[in-house]
């Protein structure tokens, strides 16, 4: 029976209340276009001068695409019998909670928030957008009394809520990797950081025989062919974890992705075997100094010489540059065509280097650069000078193509961030709840002070909302979907959630959170840095929104 908290009929409720949130959508979108469209396109330079509205309709884009993805998992769980008091309480409370955000503002970034006031819709329309479905949901949702049983149903740290995998396997796999991370990673990962090592070789060995790095890999190139949502499934496990560990299949999915898409036939029977079965370590060597995430101007040089490539120039921001034996490097083959067009992508191969020697390639050197979290792999400048690439290893065989190439992996790696992402907001969530469990103030666990469990309750609302939002941009992909719209919105949510989470786990450690000794210190540190790479949120933000505008 369901609890007196719980709102009758509440998927009904739900799906008239998304109903509206649509239509505030759309009169979002009319309001954007009427700004930034013209002559049926979108304008670049008025989508720039207009950038806050075009980056809140991405938002609130997002947290519709959010609230779908919600009501279409409690569905599916209650037309299986699965869809208990708990997940009930998931749905009701995210849709109160983002419902309240959508008319009274929601948070684009630390301290900018994004009302409909600012695409222009005035008072008397706002209150016209609104219906009786959502203000129930927003009054009566996400009460005291339902962030309370929120916190006690997940008080004991063993469930969170019903994930929803509808496939066995997705649940042997999750099951697998979880015992592996909790008895390989979690007691040694906290040390790995205040040392600031590599992860240890041991790790990604064990790694690579469980499959970890040809996990989406066609089955005839060594892989075990499994799909996006498999990956979402694993990385968001070695995650919860540890970010690190979860990080290393990233290297190898964008490297793989962009053999098996854009490589010839000899590159793929060649590559693919080795990066499945984790002889070849592989990183992405793609932005340079300056560039950032405008990689029309990139200015690395290889120029053809007979039967080789010669590589001139700098690259910063190389993850396990040292360790690898592969790089993915974006280069710029053809100087006289500016922009995209002129770039190319190498198969570049190098020694694996050694802590007294790093980069023991001839014409090639780099350098550490010193950062808060995510260590695992260490980041690292990188310059080339004469370095030399085999003109058989132009990925494709074609020059110009580089970008291209590029631009197909996006999808999946966005997908996969975002699943990293949604492993360190679990991670934080859990840490922050056995701390709450444990630490005692005024006699009594902090736990039970509503402030405390208030802001777990959410924490695990809005990880199932994130965790729910990557899935359904992995089942897109798998059904070979073009996604990266879903992608960006993944990304894009769910790091939010991780920083999110972090940061209010570490209030609920109070002074002791702001200590090395700490695991919360260092989720929070790599926690940051998941609103940045694979496209900073703000790039997300802008993708999104071109590509709504655009459809």
């Amino acid at each position: 029976m369901p609890s007196k908290l719980i709102i009758n009929d509440l998927l009904h409720t739900c799906e008239k209340a998304l109903y509206t949130a649509r239509g505030v959508l759309d009169t979002i979108r009319d309001h954007v276009s009427a700004k930034v469209m013209v002559d049926g396109k979108v304008d670049s330079d008025a989508l720039e001068q207009h950038q806050f509205a075009a980056h809140g309709y991405s938002w609130y884009a997002t947290y519709v695409a959010a609230l779908e993805q919600m009501l279409a998992w409690g569905k599916r769980l209650e037309s299986q019998g699965r869809f208990g008091e708990l997940e009930q309480l998931l749905v009701q409370a995210a849709f109160s909670e983002y419902l309240h955000q959508i008319f009274g503002g929601l948070p684009m970034g630390q301290g900018e928030m994004v009302r409909l006031a600012d695409f222009g819709i005035e008072v008397r329309q706002r209150q016209l957008l609104q219906s009786p479905q959502t203000t129930l949901l927003r009054e009566h949702g996400f009460t005291a009394a339902c962030k309370k049983r929120i916190a006690e149903l997940i008080r004991d740290g063993e469930h969170f809520g019903d994930l929803g995998l509808q496939d066995e396997t997705l649940a042997m796999v999750r099951d697998t990797f979880r015992r592996f991370a909790e008895e390989q990673v979690v007691p040694h990962c906290h040390e790995w950081h205040l040392k600031d090592e590599l992860i240890p070789l041991e790790i990604i060995e064990q790694m690579a025989e469980l499959g970890v790095f040809g996990l989406t890999i066609p089955e005839e190139f060594g892989g075990h062919g499994m799909g996006k949502t498999a990956m979402c499934v694993v990385t968001e496990e070695l995650s919860r974890a540890y970010i690190g560990v979860g990080s290393l299949g990233t290297r190898s999915e964008i490297a793989a992705e962009l053999i098996r898409l854009g490589g010839t036939e000899e590159q793929k029977q060649h590559y693919l075997p080795k990066i499945a079965s984790g002889e070849i370590l592989p990183t992405a060597v793609f932005t340079e100094p300056n560039t950032g995430s405008d990689l029309a101007s990139l200015r690395t040089r290889a120029v053809k010489q007979g039967d080789q490539y010669v590589v001139t120039g700098n690259k910063t921001w190389i993850t396990h540059a040292s360790r690898s034996d592969l790089m993915t490097l974006l280069t710029r083959t053809n100087p006289d065509e500016k922009g995209y067009k002129g770039l190319s992508m190498l198969l570049a191969e190098k020694p694996r280097g050694t802590d007294t020697d790093p980069f023991p390639a001839e014409g090639m050197d780099g350098g550490e650069i010193k950062v808060l979290g995510y260590r695992g792999m260490k980041e690292y400048e990188l310059s080339f000078d004469g370095f030399t690439v085999p003109a058989a290893n132009l990925l494709g065989g074609v020059e110009g193509q580089g970008f291209k190439q590029l631009m197909a992996t996006f999808e999946s790696a966005r997908i996969q961030t975002a699943a990293r992402a949604v492993g360190v907001a679990q991670n934080a969530l859990e840490v922050g709840l056995r701390y709450a469990n444990e630490r005692q103030q005024f006699a009594k666990p902090i736990f039970e002070f509503p402030r405390v469990y208030g802001k777990l309750a959410w924490m695990v609302v809005e990880t199932m909302i994130a965790r729910q939002l990557t899935y359904f941009a992995g089942e897109e992909k798998d059904s070979d979907r073009r996604c990266d719209i879903e992608a960006g919105m993944a990304k894009l949510l769910a790091a939010r959630v991780a920083w999110a989470n972090a940061d209010n786990a570490l209030q609920i450690h109070g002074g002791n959170g702001y200590a090395e000794e700490y695991q919360i210190s260092r989720i929070l540190c790599d926690a940051r840095i998941l609103n940045i790479f694979e496209g900073a949120a703000e790039i997300q933000a802008h993708v999104v929104a071109r590509g709504l505008l655009s459809r």
